[in-house]
């Protein structure tokens, strides 16, 4: 029994709740999972699991171990990573979940300079808006923008977006250039809907200036919850939009996209890079980490009075 894989086979199961998952997630068959994680209990002379038909959960020694063997795999992980020569450099898998925009606008045109580096890491990365389960998924962290809604998670802030509404110079010159954030309400204009993978739904947006304040919901007639596919949608003249200012600039630039209510103010969306508490910051993902706040700081840094 190779000790090592059996413990890390052991805290899969813990994890993901499941054999099958722990399989998947750890590209072994299941079979082999359950064989390393009883040997480990052979050896131990303790049960670590109970198995029933439908879940599998830790008992009272199981989950003491689980803490231990999390430490000593994470002190193996470093202990790779700390020895002389080209080894120092941070290596092995990292499995993030990004929005689709900052990827393909900020963060995959950046990789190659990350890659410089830090060669020897693999990056598996979903480009998604969607709700990612960490632990079943076996993600080691997430980029996401809005207040985390999930205070079991271990969170970093590492920027802010700034925002604004812009339109397509089509639709303006359809429906007309409203003068204020109310005339969105009115029954001719469109906004594009965004589904917050939270909720499912749009939500209204807050504006602000001097002397008032509004939230505005406005109606759409095409809804998304992918943000390429939202921009898409306002660029083809679909309605107006709200938009950090990175996806924006390049359009304004072109002439593709017309500001709104410049003096108008929304408040800034925070980012984070979110992580499971129960996960040891590897090297790995301490610099990756590190590289997406870097990378943040330059498009969109943290507001004063927020520590990132």
């Amino acid at each position: 029994m190779d000790r090592f894989d059996a413990m890390q086979a052991f805290a899969r199961v813990v994890e993901a709740g499941s054999f099958t998952k722990a399989a998947e997630t750890l590209h072994m068959s299941k079979t082999t999972v359950t064989q390393l994680v009883q040997q480990l209990e052979a050896r131990l002379r303790v049960k670590l699991l109970n198995r029933t038909t439908r879940k599998v959960n830790v008992t009272a020694d199981g989950a003491v171990y689980y803490e231990r063997v999390l430490q000593l795999l994470a002190d193996m992980d470093d202990a790779e990573t700390s020895l002389s020569g080209a080894s120092t450099l941070p290596r092995g898998r990292l499995r993030v979940d990004v929005p689709s925009p900052l990827a393909s606008m900020i963060l995959v045109p950046a990789l190659p300079a990350f890659y410089e580096r830090y060669p020897d890491i693999q990056i598996d990365m979903g480009v998604s808006d969607r709700i990612v389960d960490m632990i079943d998924e076996n993600v080691d962290c997430v980029v996401r923008g809005g207040e985390l809604t999930d205070q079991s998670l271990m969170a970093r802030r590492v920027g802010d977006l700034q925002l604004g509404v812009f339109a397509a110079p089509s639709y303006l010159a359809r429906v007309g250039t409203p003068a204020h954030p109310r005339e969105l309400e009115d029954s001719h204009h469109r906004i594009v809907g965004f589904l917050w993978a939270r909720t499912g739904k749009a939500v209204p947006y807050a504006l602000h200036n001097d002397v008032e304040s509004v939230r505005i919901k406005g109606r759409y007639a095409l809804a998304v919850d992918d943000g390429n596919a939202y921009l898409a949608a306002g660029l083809a003249g679909l309605g107006v939009l709200w938009l950090p200012k990175y996806m924006s600039k390049t359009f304004e630039a072109r002439g593709e996209l017309v500001p709104l209510f410049e003096s108008w103010k929304l408040d800034p969306m925070p980012i984070y890079v979110a992580f499971p508490p129960n996960r040891h910051i590897s090297i790995k993902l301490r610099v990756f980490i590190d590289w997406v706040a870097e990378l943040m700081a330059h498009h969109a840094p943290v507001s004063d009075g927020h520590d990132s």
